[in-house]
């Protein structure tokens, strides 16, 4: 009875140490794939600039609406490249690329959180193109009130990345 006893604890125990294995493993592998997506880890720089990639908006209200932003990429290397991927950091912001004809691109979203299009947005040496950014304040409701500070990242066709950057004050 004493050894029955023995073994269903040695097991239980067994099984507990197995799942907490189990779980750090699987975080692990999604720190590595947040990380990726976000650009943070093993990415190099883009070759496309923009002469601007923060902008703060200050104090917003959620009564307001959406607010936007209008970042200038530009290629100033002697040969073509390419945007293939856009998004954004969060469901609350969302990204077009305006092409040299004038039409929009996108939306570009958040990973995860509907279809994000591939991009494939070619500007040719010394071009440049209008990245818009649309943040909703009403996206996170009641909980959204605060600061934010949001990201737009695009990859270029030599894996390069560049990321452009909104803050806010939202206020009810």
């Amino acid at each position: 009875m004493k050894s029955k006893t023995l073994i269903n604890i040695a097991l239980l125990v067994l099984v507990i140490v197995g799942l907490f294995a189990w779980g750090y493993a699987g975080r692990v592998g999604t720190t590595a794939s947040v990380q990726g997506a976000s650009g943070a880890s093993g990415t190099s720089k883009s070759v496309l600039t923009a002469p601007e990639n923060f902008y703060d908006f200050g104090t917003i209200s959620m009564k307001n609406g959406n607010v936007s932003k209008e970042f200038q990429v530009s290629n100033s290397t002697g040969e073509d490249i390419t945007i293939s991927t856009v998004f954004t950091s969060c469901m609350c912001t969302l990204a077009y690329i305006v092409g040299a004809d004038g039409s929009a691109k996108g939306p570009f979203g958040m990973p995860g959180m509907g279809y994000v299009p591939p991009a494939d947005e070619t500007i040719h040496a010394g071009e440049s193109r209008v990245v818009r950014v649309i943040y909703n304040p009403n996206a996170h409701g009641p909980a959204g009130v605060g600061r934010i500070d949001r990201f737009v990242t695009l990859t270029d066709s030599r894996g390069g990345t560049l990321e452009l950057e909104i803050k806010a004050l939202v206020t009810p």
